[in-house]
């Protein structure tokens, strides 16, 4: 059976929750609409009446039903998707998925406090608090346990990508925001989230949105992202560009424009050109036109 899905998300600079609904379609390629509203405005409150009784974010609908938890639309999308083998396929494995996966839904709440998802800055000086350090333990424990059982076969801690992995991609997150202790599991682990072309799809519209939320960035000095490194693309406000087509939207290039070692592309808006921006590596549409010899 066929299914309609849209999906309501927030910020994608700092809401961690908006994530994880969104990896679980964008991950697995799960077709859906996609409605999105900034946190703390009328415009968010606006987004969620149409998704009622849904009071937070993710949320979807599937053929109008309603769905308000992260871990009910985990499970109702692996139930309707059963190709796709969003849990591991080994009934032990999954097991212990599910496990972890409800343990992040409602544990490790000082990490989650004191360390909000923030994609824009890593701060090197942080310094964490013990019950911080004691999540971070534990999430180790739980990482390391999975990759030395179930991770031989991929980066993941199952091996292959699964819902385990979209639970924890905000942590992993957090761990590279925050500097925090990683032994070379939880390095690995870590970088392959930051890696994972989704993540860095999400993290590149993350600045396109252009959203700062108070409160939500530190009195530190900040460092480098520890991410892959975005190639060095600019804004520029005059063509002529390669491209007549927009990758993305297929409609006419306007006046939206970036460079790129001295190359000129065009977009058919704003946010298109500044995604790209952001990370030209992410997005196999730009770098199908980027590759084209000029």
């Amino acid at each position: 059976m066929t299914y309609s899905y849209e999906l309501a998300v927030a910020d994608k600079m700092y809401s961690s929750w908006s994530l994880r609904g969104w990896l679980l379609f964008e991950a697995f390629a799960i077709p859906y609409k996609q409605h999105t509203a900034r946190m703390y405005t009328d415009g968010f409150h606006e987004m969620l009446s149409a998704f009622q009784p849904a009071r937070l974010v993710p949320a979807m609908k599937f053929d109008g039903h309603v769905v308000t938890d992260s871990l009910a639309m985990a499970e109702t999308l692996a139930e309707q998707n059963p190709s796709l083998n969003m849990w591991p396929a080994d009934p032990a494995a999954r097991a212990l998925a599910r496990s972890l996966s409800a343990e992040m839904h409602s544990g490790f709440g000082s990490l989650r406090t004191d360390c909000t998802m923030n994609l824009r800055h890593s701060y090197p000086d942080y310094q964490p608090s013990p019950d911080v350090l004691a999540d971070v333990e534990r999430i180790t424990k739980l990482w390391t346990l999975c990759r030395e059982t179930y991770g031989a076969n991929g980066p993941w801690l199952f091996g292959e990508y699964s819902i385990a992995d979209v639970f924890y991609a905000p942590v992993a997150t957090r761990l590279a925001t925050y500097n925090l202790p990683q032994n070379g599991v939880v390095a690995d682990y870590v970088a392959a989230h930051l890696a994972e072309p989704s993540f860095r799809r999400w993290r590149a519209m993350a600045f396109a949105q252009n959203f700062v939320q108070p409160g939500y960035d530190l009195d530190l000095t900040p460092a480098a992202w520890t991410g892959p490194t975005p190639l060095a693309a600019k804004p520029v406000e005059n063509g002529p560009a390669e491209n007549a087509i927009c990758p993305y939207s297929d409609k006419p290039v306007l006046t939206h424009f970036l460079e790129l070692e001295g190359r000129i592309f065009g977009f058919c808006n704003a946010f298109c050109r500044d995604k790209t921006v952001a990370d030209a590596e992410a997005w196999e549409k730009f770098m199908a036109i980027y590759e084209i010899a000029a």
